[in-house]
């Protein structure tokens, strides 16, 4: 994978995010809802970065979709919670993508988002997991 075509798969799972963070926000509990409003602002600004990072490789920046398909019902704030980390797991999947096709700055920067979206990931899930961002080595989930 070139890094061209990691950071627009890095863009295009910023674009989900955002609109899944617009899911979280409205379902989670008013205790986590300042942390999913965090969250929501840290995709946005990662998305605008990558935004001017493809073009910056001589890409045409993905747009985001009108509506995304959520992996599950999300019905109530324990379900939001769930989206949050799923959200931040593909994430983090996405910039280890990235950190392995990157180098120099971009690298470095791609390291930073993966770390932060590991870390968001494991507040989420109230644990964390070995291998952030790797799911070949993740544990199997139900």
């Amino acid at each position: 994978m070139s890094a061209l075509e990691a950071a627009q798969a890095a863009l295009a799972a910023e674009h989900a995010a955002v609109y899944g963070y617009g899911v979280v926000g409205g379902r989670v509990g008013a205790v986590r809802r300042a942390e999913a409003v965090a969250a929501y602002d840290g995709h946005r600004a990662r998305r605008d970065v990558l935004r001017r990072t493809v073009r910056d490789l001589g890409g045409e920046p993905a747009v985001a979709a009108a509506a995304y398909e959520l992996p599950f019902t999300v019905p109530d704030s324990a379900a939001a919670v769930r989206l949050a980390a799923f959200l931040e797991d593909r994430v983090a999947g996405v910039y280890s993508d990235l950190v392995r096709a990157a180098r120099g700055p971009l690298r470095r920067d791609a390291a930073a988002a993966l770390r932060e979206a590991a870390v968001r990931a494991a507040r989420w899930r109230g644990g964390d997991v070995t291998f952030p961002g790797l799911a070949e080595r993740a544990p199997a989930r139900p």
